[in-house]
């Protein structure tokens, strides 16, 4: 089953997101849409997690968005009901993301996250599966 993956990224990102590019091409069962930025040129943030998000939701798939830390732009996504967009820093924190929370958009830090670190948190998170049960109930009351 072929997992399509949005893309995004603001400046700070940018070079992160080039790198997770590189590396998730490589796998036959992955495909991607970058949305930006496309340069190391100063873009706003909000704008690139509006473009991601609403990517995500309307073809119900999921995004990666890297800004310098993961922070700002995870905040803009998680405007959107139905994004449950995380930040994420280590192997355990990328499997939760998936695991409890459900997260359809992996938000990363490129000024805080090693591109190596990044894209095996990518692998974790994408091989995991919501559990459900009692964490189905938890996420349901984020979107109020």
């Amino acid at each position: 089953m072929t997992t399509h993956i949005i893309l995004g990224s603001d400046h700070g990102g940018y070079d992160l997101k080039e790198s997770l590019k590189e590396g998730l091409s490589q796998n036959s069962e992955i495909t991607l849409e970058d949305m930006g930025t496309f340069s190391t040129e100063s873009v706003d943030y909000p704008d690139i997690a509006d473009t991601v998000a609403q990517t995500v939701l309307a073809k119900n798939t999921v995004g990666i968005l890297c800004c310098g830390t993961g922070i700002g732009i995870s905040i803009r996504a998680n405007r959107y009901k139905g994004i449950r967009a995380a930040v994420i820093f280590n192997e355990f924190t990328a499997e939760m993301a998936k695991k409890h929370n459900n997260a359809n958009i992996l938000c990363l830090g490129g000024r805080t996250t090693p591109a190596e670190n990044a894209l095996e948190y990518v692998k974790i998170w994408l091989k995991h599966d919501f559990e459900g049960d009692r964490h189905l109930r938890r996420v349901e009351k984020l979107d109020v």
